[in-house]
């Protein structure tokens, strides 16, 4: 019997593999002997020290405490639909600062005019912190989802910015000599030499933003709207919650952790040029 295998049948193989491949780089270190002694111990020190009244439960609640919080949250908070809420806006601002950020960049680094006009521009209002932004962002855009994505927009901009500016700048002019001896244009090196050499600042000013980005997100829903972790972060701390405020920490810090493990996950996959394990 002949079997014959569509593009799609391909396509999903190809995901199931792309998906093992994902898991085994950003799990393998989670399953060391020496993890899982030291994430065991806290884990029962967290459950046990509390109970014990070594550390008092008012304070530092049982983590089974905390999960069962954290299975109420999700049939009787609409906790899902607030990470949603929260990650829709966190996209929006991490597309618009990518788009925006890595072409100004690459701009300033490779054109002596473009950087004499713009780069003193950024180096004036990059140093302003970014929850000083608050104030102006509401005036300008009131409470509601265009301040938090505005204000991680912010937070996400400067990191990408900047690191993709001295990424290009620092393009090791030999590469670009060998290029121009085989008649590449200045489109041609930047697309084929400048963004590939730079292309490790970049990924790393991506894992940079998603943490600042997360920060803004925490900032910006505490001080408006009624939906996002924020929002449930800041209705846990008026009221004095202190196994909500741990799920959405918790919760905070998963998202962190995946987002950043994606992207090292393509930084392997796309820079193949790198020695394994580097």
């Amino acid at each position: 019997m002949i079997i014959v295998e569509s593009y799609e049948t391909k396509g999903f193989r190809r995901f199931l593999n792309e998906l093992g491949g994902f898991l085994k780089n950003s799990l393998t270190n989670f399953f060391s002997l020496g993890f899982l002694v030291v994430f065991g111990t806290l884990l029962l020190a967290w459950e046990f020290l509390p109970r014990w009244k070594i550390i008092p439960e008012s304070l530092l609640p049982p983590l089974s405490v905390v999960v069962e919080r954290f299975w109420f949250m999700l049939w009787h908070k609409k906790l899902l639909l607030h990470i949603a809420y929260s990650m829709g806006r966190f996209f929006i601002a991490f597309i618009m600062a990518v788009v925006t950020a890595v072409p100004i960049g690459l701009l300033m680094g490779w054109n002596l005019k473009f950087r004499a006009w713009f780069l003193p521009l950024w180096q004036l209002l990059s140093p302003i912190p970014p929850p000083a932004w608050v104030p102006m962002t509401i005036i300008l855009f009131g409470i509601g989802s265009k301040m938090h994505v505005f204000l991680m927009f912010i937070g996400i901009f400067y990191p990408i910015l900047f690191n993709t500016y001295q990424g290009i700048k620092d393009t090791d002019p030999r590469y670009l000599a060998s290029a121009r001896v085989f008649g590449a244009s200045e489109f041609t090196l930047l697309r084929k030499v400048y963004f590939w050499h730079a292309f490790g600042s970049i990924i790393m000013s991506l894992k940079t933003g998603v943490a600042m980005g997360l920060v803004m997100l925490l900032i910006g829903e505490s001080y408006g709207g009624r939906m996002g972790i924020g929002y449930l972060l800041g209705q846990a701390k008026d009221y004095f919650i202190i196994p909500e405020m741990m799920v959405c920490m918790a919760i905070l810090g998963w998202i962190g952790w995946f987002l950043i493990e994606v992207l090292k996950y393509v930084e392997i996959k796309m820079a193949i040029w790198r020695p394994k394990g580097v």
